[in-house]
């Protein structure tokens, strides 16, 4: 039987389409973008219409507002350091207790070596921010705000257009880590008055290795990284030119049919969820009764290790994960789980889903042949499960 992957939110196959538009630029098209001579003017080009592409998968006002960047991680260190520089006399910022580890590393750093005070905000047990919590810390000397849009372990969205709001009415800047939301919701920056957004064009079967940062006009920018004059002197080094093309192509496809590709991920993904839920007991949706992305899935199981689920599933050719791909190999749970206040029991039994659009039914029906003869086996071979306490919450929740 053919492979099925699943853990599309540590990243996506590149699509053929987006391979083949790239190919050129290696071979034909190799000029520099900032030369002046017909070898760069057609790369130069290509850039451009790459950056009109990915503008109007963001709904962004001008292409101009997009600097092209290695990825996620660079757009959040660049989004996040530039913000403190533009608000001299400011030294704080609020983020969540959920963030991705590119923005908790990265301001837990500043903290220390720069005296940054950093208001980590909670969230509830469906994973939503407490908004209460955030209003209270928002004051004078608040430099840059952070909320990621879509978590990348549970899915969950916070509602950025409104904290970014908030953030404005005490004069704060907000970013938003968008890794895992672009091309896979719709995004009107032009109606939501954040100041930067992140994405990386590996989680929307672009190339890995490029991404974007969006600045909105008037917004002052400080470059992370100097050098020439690329990108309107905001990111210096010269231009990934076949990167670039290759993250335009994978915009324009996401932008095709955006909504009926949410429509069919949100159907997988309930078939999926139901089916395991009324197979399989004393397991729970995490995030399950928030607003979620369409193609996430993270589900817990009580007494048992999801790495041994994982490994199983594996031998059975079906590729999920148990979160983060960038905490992969950490013997600590979740940090996104801990704060959900998701009980001990189920903890170490997690197993994320997240599909594409090139999830097929019959591969979320054949991972649902599957997984309750793996759950039985392992919670058989499981002490914890001989010996474990009846968990009214957790059981009650398999229904939800």
């Amino acid at each position: 039987m053919s492979p099925i992957y699943l853990d599309n939110n540590a990243t996506t196959r590149t699509d053929p389409a987006v391979v083949a538009a790239m190919s050129p630029f290696f071979t034909e098209h190799f000029g520099n973008a900032s030369s002046t001579h017909s070898f760069g003017s057609e790369v130069s080009g290509a850039v451009k219409r790459a950056r009109q592409s990915l503008q109007a998968l963001l709904g962004a006002a001008f292409d101009h507002e997009l600097i092209f960047t290695s990825g996620g991680t660079e757009s959040n260190s660049s989004a996040i350091l530039s913000g403190l520089a533009a608000q001299p006399g400011c030294d704080e910022i609020i983020t969540s207790t959920v963030e991705h580890p590119a923005i908790l590393s990265l301001v837990g750093h500043i903290a220390k070596s720069n005296g940054v005070k950093v208001h980590y905000i909670a969230v509830d047990g469906r994973g939503a921010l407490d908004v209460e919590a955030y209003r209270a810390a928002l004051g004078p000397r608040t430099a840059m705000v952070s909320f990621m849009w879509a978590n990348n372990e549970t899915g969950v969205l916070f509602p950025v257009a409104e904290l970014a709001e908030m953030a404005h009415e005490h004069g704060a800047l907000f970013h938003t880590d968008a890794v895992q939301a672009a091309g896979k919701i719709k995004i009107d920056l032009k109606a939501a008055n954040i100041d930067m957004l992140s994405l990386s064009g590996h989680k929307l079967h672009g190339p890995k290795g490029i991404g974007a940062l969006y600045v909105r006009k008037g917004v002052k920018f400080h470059p992370l990284l100097r050098g020439g004059q690329q990108e309107r002197g905001r990111r210096g080094g010269t231009e990934n030119a076949p990167g670039i093309v290759g993250l335009g192509k994978a915009a324009e496809l996401a932008s095709e049919d955006l909504e009926g590709a949410v429509s069919k991920l949100r159907s997988l993904r309930d078939r999926l969820e139901q089916g395991l839920l009324a197979s399989i007991d004393h397991c729970r949706i995490s995030g399950g009764e928030a607003d979620r992305l369409p193609n996430t899935c993270n589900i817990a199981f009580e007494h048992i290790d999801g790495e041994a689920i994982l490994a199983n599933l594996n031998r059975e050719g079906v590729a999920a994960s148990s979160g983060s791909a960038c905490t992969s190999g950490s013997t600590e749970p979740s940090h996104v789980l801990r704060a959900m206040g998701v009980p001990a029991s189920a903890l170490h039994g997690v197993v994320r889903f997240s599909l594409s659009r090139e999830t097929t039914v019959e591969e979320v029906d054949r991972v649902l042949g599957l997984l309750p003869a793996i759950i039985q086996k392992l919670r058989a071979m499981s002490p914890l499960w001989r010996d474990r306490q009846p968990n009214a919450e957790l059981t009650a929740s398999n229904t939800a």
